[in-house]
């Protein structure tokens, strides 16, 4: 029964089709949560109750949301490009979750641990763009139109420092293999020997560039509902709206499964001593996304020469003066080899 499971094509594509699912199932469930989870973050700093009726304390609120999502009718404006209208929201939605083949949740729990995993993550995410315009100018209205230049500005733009911040972590890795970064983190020290303390001030800036190339507030520019009604997806309704919502959040939670593996060791204990395991990645990971909701909560949100100001006056010189420092620091193995984790056997 093993051979036909690593010696035959059919055997060879069920395993593949398996783990796909083993990953995208629970993820898409976690989704649901994570949104309700958003909500009453949301709702807690407002001082109001936010979800719950549905189910014991609200928690079956987003399942509610998705039924009547997928039983609503869908609306279709005349005039629209229906291929380009429906290929939309189903690339931003793929792509989103394609991204997740090559992130490692365990020490070789990953469905393909690629040498270039970092530069499949961003070659798929940059593809994301696409989804976005198609479906603004599918929807032949000028507001759509507008909203899709304006989020594809905004993601081209950060995803510049997001790559410029990242070589850093390549440079003092010397491999884009995303558990062999975390391996790079293992150093024994637990919490400090992680990249968050050598690379400190480009975690933040990864963090604020995170938030801008996922469109989430205070950089929703392209959603700014008093200006542009609800940006790029406001002629669309029903389920194609759900799978630009859900592709979205996948974005988001990718973000923080980034910031966990590349900054604060994945699954790595934070105490030298306690095993390491699945638990710690899931548990970094729902921090940052709580942070992620708490920005949504308490900051005003900017206006968009500012957020565009602040990627490429900002953000751009900084994080490319980091680089070469970081390829200094590692040439010359300065601060105890902290940025030249390839040079002692990290």
């Amino acid at each position: 029964m093993g051979d036909f499971f690593t010696n035959t094509y059919f055997g060879i594509l069920l395993v593949i089709v398996g783990q796909v699912f083993l990953i995208i199932v629970p993820l898409l469930v976690a989704l649901a949560f994570l949104m309700y989870a958003d909500r009453k973050v949301w709702a807690a700093v407002q001082l109001r109750r936010g979800p719950n009726v549905v189910g014991p304390w609200g928690l079956l609120q987003s399942f509610a949301d998705l039924l009547k999502y997928v039983f609503k009718e869908v609306v279709i404006p005349a005039g629209v490009d229906r291929p380009v209208y429906f290929l939309a929201p189903m690339i931003s939605l793929v792509l989103a979750l394609v991204a997740w083949a090559v992130i490692p949740f365990n020490d070789g729990w990953v469905l393909s641990d690629i040498n270039v995993a970092i530069l499949f993550v961003f070659a798929v995410s940059s593809l994301e763009v696409y989804g976005v315009i198609m479906g603004g100018w599918a929807s032949n209205s000028k507001y759509a139109f507008l909203g899709s230049l304006r989020s594809a500005a905004q993601m081209i733009s950060y995803e510049v420092s997001l790559g410029l911040i990242i070589v850093g972590i390549i440079i003092a890795t010397g491999s884009m293999n995303l558990s062999a970064i975390v391996a790079a983190q293992d150093t024994g020290w637990g919490i400090f020997g992680w990249y968050w303390l050598p690379h400190f001030p480009m975690v933040i800036l990864f963090f604020v560039s995170a938030l801008a190339e996922t469109n989430r507030p205070p950089f929703d520019l392209p959603e700014a509902e008093s200006e542009l009604v609800a940006g790029y997806q406001v002629e669309y309704s029903s389920t194609p709206f759900l799978l630009f919502m859900i592709g979205e959040l996948v974005a988001v939670v990718l973000m923080c499964a980034l910031l966990s593996l590349l900054f604060f060791g994945g699954w790595l204990s934070p105490i030298p001593g306690l095993p390491d395991g699945l638990h710690w990645m899931l548990l970094k990971m729902s921090f940052f996304f709580f942070l992620f909701a708490m920005v949504k909560a308490i900051t005003p949100r900017y206006r968009y020469d500012q957020l565009m100001r602040i990627g490429w006056k900002v953000f751009l010189p900084l994080s490319l003066g980091w680089v070469v420092l970081v390829a200094f620091f590692a040439k010359f193995e300065l601060f105890g080899g902290a940025y030249a984790r390839w040079a002692i056997g990290g």
